[in-house]
């Protein structure tokens, strides 16, 4: 619910139970990143240039490889219970919807770039959500000193991702889920 007061500034008013997905088409298109976790708000502030640059190059790599139907995105949304997550990137399966929300069981893969204000929710948080919900791969780019290396995971039928390789910003590595796809991860950064 909005307010505007004699200042004409919005005032966000929480909602009187669990947040939900309507809540989340209040806020302003300002840089943050606005997610509900479990019927609780979850704010990210607004990401670097250097953040922005490494999805925008992940996304074309994916893209690059990726066979027919298939698509890879940025910020698409994902719906799992009454969560609403926004990786930085999800590669969608042929014949998904490619809705604002998408089914889990539609992506085959979330990428999410680390900074120090997401570490603990991209290192806890969101793969557990998303190894639960079933999401078959989870890459996570941490970045030190510009630098970017991908911590790329795979899901085993316990619903808990567990570590498949660590690829250095120099190395160059043939990642074969989602698809079959070269990566370097050192060339993102550029």
């Amino acid at each position: 619910m909005v307010s505007i007061g004699q200042d004409a500034l919005l005032r966000w008013i929480a909602p009187e139970g669990p947040w939900t997905e309507p809540d989340l088409h209040l806020f302003p298109q300002d840089g943050h990143r606005y997610e509900i976790v479990d019927g609780s708000l979850h704010v990210t502030p607004p990401l670097s240039r250097l953040h922005e640059t490494i999805v925008t190059s992940v996304v074309a790599t994916l893209r690059a490889g990726a066979p027919t139907g298939w698509c890879a995105c940025s910020r698409l949304g994902v719906r799992i219970g009454t969560s609403h997550l926004v990786p930085d990137v999800t590669v969608l399966r042929e014949g998904s919807s490619g809705a604002v929300w998408n089914n889990p069981l539609d992506v085959a893969l979330v990428v999410e770039v680390e900074t120090a204000e997401s570490r603990r929710v991209d290192r806890h948080l969101k793969p557990t959500l998303y190894a639960e919900a079933g999401i078959e791969s989870y890459w996570r780019i941490e970045v030190t000193a510009g630098r970017p290396v991908a911590q790329l995971f795979t899901r085993p039928a316990a619903g808990v991702y567990r570590g498949q390789q660590t690829v250095q910003a120099d190395e160059m590595f043939a990642a074969q889920l989602p698809y079959p796809v070269r990566l370097l991860p050192g060339g993102w950064a550029r």
